[in-house]
């Protein structure tokens, strides 16, 4: 072998790395096989497009995201056998029917760019992995682009690469939906999942039933205002056309047996028991189901799933079929009668009989079941339904023996609801859809693997920062062969691809927990120092003294700041100029109370300890989170707390800060008695404050109750607050043990 042509084969192996020194081949998802050539080809108002008749849709598509990405116009031209130079190429190749119909392969030249596939949806993924090769606007300089010539063939690894987005929760314009389409189809997701029916809302506008959405779509919020929202038919018929042009599959999921509160408000004719309901404004799980045994129930679902399917082509229906409270069946006399007559021996089989006639329904139009894991329960359904696994990974490996489809997309894994402290980049990238034991044919059972937004604590603005960068990792658990995957890599191709997210418009969140921080009593001196130090790479700390942190109004961090006046420390991380994740707030109260000596009258559960009893003096005020190991919980039992001052002291005013958190069976106390005394013995009441907060209220919510008397010396005071005992009638839990939750007991 001549020396020369040795020293090129050495150079192409060096090549084939989309770590290349000076123009990675920064792909999401990465694809799995790229091999750099040498040279590039340069895009300039010069370079046509070029296709047959039947793909000009593609080509205009691919020329608009050019322009977009570079600001510069290409001319569409019909495809002709004469090779024009400085072209772009769409082609559509015959191939045996083994052939995954997303393949395509990518070849990119000096002199041109061939794009081929069986399919025009390989065509269009292959458009994406072109786009994310070609520099932003303004980032080549002026005049010609330049994008490294490569060998690109691939092919996804599962045919279902989804996202679940719950536009129940929070209600999301169709033009966010739109947008979001549009980024799935930038990172080769080919499914929306589109959650439409819960509890606290009905978003899908049903013909034949009109009270789903003009009862059933809004919700009556805390604050007295109406909530919510729906989608028009006609809106969703254009959201499904939309997304079959970017090649996405839209899914719906219209909730049953459970999770049907909003619709039992609208016809409660379908409950076990007696109305009327409101739609839901706590989150959480509702009590109140569909009744399976009553005449009515079936054929207004099925009049519903008619009026769904005309809406949405998918072969595939969602029906939820999770996290339902049987009791009402326990309790209800024709549920009782229906397990009789059918020989079923508990609820958990009268839900797989529910499941399977609204599965033949379905079947009978064409149409397959999707189901979350609790639709094993019982007998399971019949063959040909698919289990959507959140629930861990038990529930695909079930699905999978049992011989059905499963979606593998557990929640410790795919929930990017969940914050990035809980759930980082490097955890979910870390997701392998095939569980391990399968065998090969059980393997060939995995779909794939979907994300999931859930909404409660995410109004449309926050999606994105909750989402990104971490749904990037989820499109390559789904599209990469996992001997390809490398998180070292993932890592640098994410790094390089926030600014295209900035050019997308993405307000991209954290990769992991942002901060740690650490916060100490100088009791000499009578302050606090608080610390901060960065757990994410490439992260600035700024913070604030006050109400609020901006980039204006904040510091950057350098050393421990010292509180000795009652104030809040607030600090957050900063991202090439953006504030992203949720901010840390410390609240430091100085008071009177503070180091003292408590008592408490009841135990407090040690799931919630606060600290314990010198935790409620320490003068560290709980967040809005309450599992920040700064609240105290009782449960069931009043507070009844006894702090004895250092000393006898004059004080004008006692209090205590209490947290509410409806949908976790946590209440403000109903009332919160206060005492003083001199000796410990005689104790004389000084005030009583009564909750005004409504106990519907579905956000978390901190008080404070404060009584205020005339100065008088102290030495000791008592506070008593009341637990409202149990969950109230409204409320998912009703009758469960309500908990009291306390940070701080001050006075001045």
């Amino acid at each position: 072998m001549k020396l020369a042509s040795f020293v090129a084969i050495i150079s192409l192996m060096m090549l084939y790395s989309n770590g290349f020194a000076g123009n990675r081949m920064n792909i999401i998802p990465e694809p799995n096989s790229i091999l750099q050539n040498e040279g590039s080809f340069q895009l300039s108002r010069k370079t046509i497009i070029q296709s047959t008749s039947a793909l000009r849709s593609l080509s205009d598509y691919l020329a608009s995201q050019l322009k977009f990405f570079t600001g510069i116009s290409l001319k569409v031209v019909t495809y002709s056998k004469r090779s024009r130079p400085n072209s772009m190429v769409l082609e559509i190749i015959s191939a045996s029917k083994a052939t995954n119909p997303e393949a395509y392969t990518l070849d990119i030249a000096p002199n041109k760019v061939v794009l081929k596939a069986r399919t025009q949806e390989g065509l269009f993924r292959g458009i994406q992995s072109l786009l994310q090769l070609v520099p932003l606007k303004g980032t080549n300089g002026v005049g010609d682009i330049s994008i490294p010539a490569c060998l690109i063939k691939d092919a996804p690894r599962f045919a279902w690469r989804g996202l679940n987005l719950d536009c129940v929760r929070h209600f999301m314009t169709i033009n966010f939906i739109k947008r979001y389409i549009n980024l799935l189809a930038y990172y080769k997701f080919n499914v929306f999942h589109w959650h439409l029916t819960d509890d606290q809302g009905w978003r899908i506008q049903i013909k034949k039933y009109p009270k789903l959405t003009e009862i059933g779509a809004w919700r009556n919020e805390g604050n007295g205002e109406k909530y919510g929202g729906y989608y028009t038919q006609k809106e969703i018929k254009d959201v499904v056309a939309y997304a079959k042009s970017r090649f996405i599959t839209v899914v719906p999921e219209i909730e049953m047996p459970g999770h049907c509160q909003a619709s039992l408000a609208a016809y409660p004719e379908n409950a076990c028991v007696p109305g009327p309901f409101q739609v839901g404004t706590q989150w959480g799980v509702y009590t109140n189901i569909y009744n399976p045994a009553k005449r009515s129930t079936y054929p207004f679902l099925e009049n519903v799933l008619t009026e769904v399917m005309r809406l949405f082509p998918s072969h595939y229906i969602h029906i939820g079929g999770d996290e339902v409270p049987k009791t009402e069946w326990i309790q209800n006399t024709l549920c009782q009668e229906l397990m009789k007559e059918k020989n079923l021996q508990n609820v958990d089989q009268l839900q797989s009989y529910f499941i399977r006639k609204i599965q033949a329904f379905l079947k009978s139009h064409g149409r397959q079941i999707i189901g979350w894991n609790e639709i094993l329960e019982g007998d399971g359904p019949a063959t040909g339904a698919v289990v959507q696994s959140w629930q861990g990974i038990d529930g695909a490996i079930t699905a999978v023996k049992k011989g059905l489809y499963t979606i593998d997309s557990p929640s410790n894994y795919t929930y990017l609801s969940s914050s990035p402290s809980d759930l980082p980049l490097d955890s979910v990238y870390s997701f392998n859809p095939i569980p391990p034991g399968l065998t090969h044919s059980q393997k060939k059972l995995v779909l794939g693997t979907e994300a999931s937004m859930w909404t409660e604590r995410a109004p449309q603005d926050d999606v994105d920062s909750k989402m990104f960068p971490r749904l990037l990792a989820i499109s390559e658990d789904a599209w990469t062969d996992p001997q390809k995957k490398n998180y070292s890599d993932f890592h640098k191709r994410v790094k390089e691809e926030y600014s295209r997210l900035a050019y997308l418009g993405v307000d991209y969140g954290l990769e992991q927990r942002a901060m740690a921080y650490n916060s100490e009593f100088d009791k000499l001196e009578k302050r606090f120092v608080v610390s901060i130090q960065p757990t994410q790479p490439g992260v600035k700390l700024r913070y604030t003294i006050g109400d609020t942190l901006t980039i204006e109004n904040s510091h950057l961090y350098q050393k421990p700041v010292t509180i000795d006046t009652t104030n809040t420390f607030i600090g957050q991380a900063e991202i090439n100029g953006r504030l992203v994740g949720n901010p840390v707030k410390l609240s430091f109260m100085i008071d009177e109370a503070l180091d003292s000596k408590v008592t408490l009258k009841y135990p407090y559960s040690p799931e919630y300890t606060g600290g314990g009893p010198e935790g409620l003096v320490n003068g560290i005020r709980g967040t809005s989170n309450f599992r920040d190991g700064l609240w105290q919980g009782f449960k069931g039992d009043d507070l009844d707390a006894t702090v004895k001052l250092k000393g006898k002291t004059k004080i004008s005013q006692i209090g205590a800060g209490f947290l509410q958190s409806s949908s976790s069976y946590i209440f403000m106390p109903s009332s919160v008695t206060f005492y003083v005394s001199k000796d410990g013995k005689d104790f004389r009441r000084v005030g009583l404050v009564e909750n005004y907060v409504s106990e519907k209220n579905p956000d978390n919510i901190r008080k404070d109750f404060v009584v205020h008397f005339r100065p008088r010396d102290v030495r000791y005071f008592r506070i008593v607050a009341k637990n409202i005992g149990v969950c109230p009638p409204w409320h998912p839990g009703a009758g469960a043990k309500a908990w009291v939750f306390v940070d701080e007991l001050f006075a001045n």
